[in-house]
């Protein structure tokens, strides 16, 4: 299958794809930027401190502090890019929350959208709730409007996110 490629072809093929890597992870303009209060707690990540969402459409990036520092920043496009390196959504949702979860959840709490497409959504005068309840998730999601919580009894998640003024 190489052979009808011709080498220079195959280096542009290299190189046009480590460009297109490089830009997924690149520092993007993001045009609201928030400082929150933000908890995370699943098996593999436990933070409650400061952070900042900055988002443009659907492009959004989290960057979390402890005591004014910087410790991580988690950028969601059609990628995820954390300090580890970019991977999939679905291969950091099963590494660091659930494989089963879509993968537009995170990206979708962070903005306060709904969740899997809207599904037993409940629309109240300050914001919406939505229970999701199957054979691998039992998910409370709750957006208002100066909190968001989604909790996942099931798998032990909780994701919080409260305003900082």
């Amino acid at each position: 299958m190489w052979k009808i490629f011709s080498q220079i072809d195959l280096i542009k093929f290299f190189f046009l794809s480590f460009i297109l890597l490089l830009n997924a992870c690149s520092l993007k303009h993001y045009k609201h930027s928030d400082s929150k209060i933000l908890t995370i707690k699943s098996p593999q990540l436990k933070f409650s401190d400061l952070a900042f969402i900055r988002h443009s459409g659907d492009s959004v990036e989290a960057e979390l502090f402890i005591a004014g520092k910087p410790i991580k920043k988690i950028a969601i496009n059609y990628i995820v890019c954390v300090d580890e390196g970019c991977m999939s959504r679905s291969k950091f949702n099963a590494h660091f929350l659930n494989e089963a979860y879509p993968d537009t959840l995170l990206q979708n709490v962070l903005l306060g959208k709904p969740i899997y497409d809207g599904k037993n959504r409940v629309k109240y005068k300050d914001g919406y709730e939505q229970h999701i309840k199957s054979k691998d998730v039992d998910i409370l999601y709750r957006v208002k409007v100066r909190s968001i919580k989604f909790k996942d009894r099931k798998n032990r998640i909780l994701i919080k996110i409260k305003e900082t003024k």
